[in-house]
């Protein structure tokens, strides 16, 4: 007998609210890579993402021009070339960043400075959180050197694979892989029980209210100018204020009305400071 195919019910083409968390992390989670060095690597990277259903890939400033096409690149992916091929190459990280909701950083080793540390299956409960309300990404310095503190102070979180102390080197690759295999099993877990965790923002703070990456690198801005005309901030000297400053903003999860008062606050100091034209936006 010749089988029927009916077409699609409402309730097929939409998927249950439990299935929202999935949705939106998968699709709303990028991979950003650091100037990375091998074009293996870049290739295992797009491998790692696709196996766990992943395929957002930023690179930035990689060293090798087009490493898209490099022949090790495509080897390394393995099947994942369309992974690779889709990676979006950008000059800095700020470009990675922009419109980002939330970000982690992957590290080696401990800062001094930075936003809070968590393990990667912490940082993954977070990244589920906030998944739902608007991108999100995760960041991967160079294979050599790892992400400079400036690159680390732009995330909004700091996560650190606890390896074995006695040989705690991971290929960058692998690296890739143990993150998106905690962010899957974090969305899926969320989509099955149809529940959200805790607030990731703080104390009754509404997700989808947070600021974006570039919002709080605006206000950052702002501020550092107001410090100045201060002379509360010597720029010849100093002393890690700022990267104070921001470990502080980055442990209460700003929201935009917040990010909106500090630069009002900036603002008027400017105002009183100095001519109108001192107002940098």
């Amino acid at each position: 007998m010749a089988q029927t195919h009916n077409p699609p019910s409402s309730s097929d083409v939409c998927a249950p609210d439990s299935a929202a968390p999935v949705r939106g992390g998968f699709t709303s989670t990028r991979f950003v890579l650091v100037e990375p060095s091998h074009p293996g690597n870049v290739g295992a990277a797009a491998r790692a993402l696709k196996t766990m259903g992943f395929s957002r890939l930023v690179l930035v400033a990689p060293r090798v021009p087009h490493v898209q096409s490099d022949p090790e690149a495509v080897a390394m992916a393995s099947g994942a070339d369309d992974v690779l091929a889709g990676a979006h190459v950008v000059p800095t990280l700020a470009d990675a960043l922009n419109g980002v909701q939330w970000s982690v950083a992957l590290t080696a080793r401990l800062r001094e400075y930075g936003p809070p540390q968590l393990v990667p299956r912490a940082a993954a409960g977070q990244a589920r959180e906030h998944a739902v309300h608007g991108d999100i990404a995760l960041v991967f310095g160079n294979e050599r050197t790892g992400l400079s503190n400036e690159d680390v102070e732009r995330c909004s979180a700091l996560a650190h694979i606890p390896a074995n102390p006695a040989y705690s080197s991971l290929n960058l690759a692998q690296a890739v892989q143990v993150l998106a295999y905690e962010l899957r099993t974090a969305y899926l877990g969320a989509a099955g029980s149809g529940t959200g965790g805790a607030g990731a923002g703080g104390p009754g703070a509404s997700l989808d209210s947070l600021a974006s990456s570039d919002d709080i690198e605006g206000m950052y801005a702002h501020l550092e100018n107001a410090l100045i005309a201060l002379e509360f901030l010597d720029p010849e000297n100093p002393k890690k204020l700022m990267s104070r400053l921001r470990r502080l903003f980055a442990r209460s999860g700003l929201e935009r009305e917040e990010v909106n008062i500090v630069r009002g606050i900036a603002k008027h100091i400017l105002l009183k400071t100095g001519p109108q034209g001192d107002d940098t936006r």
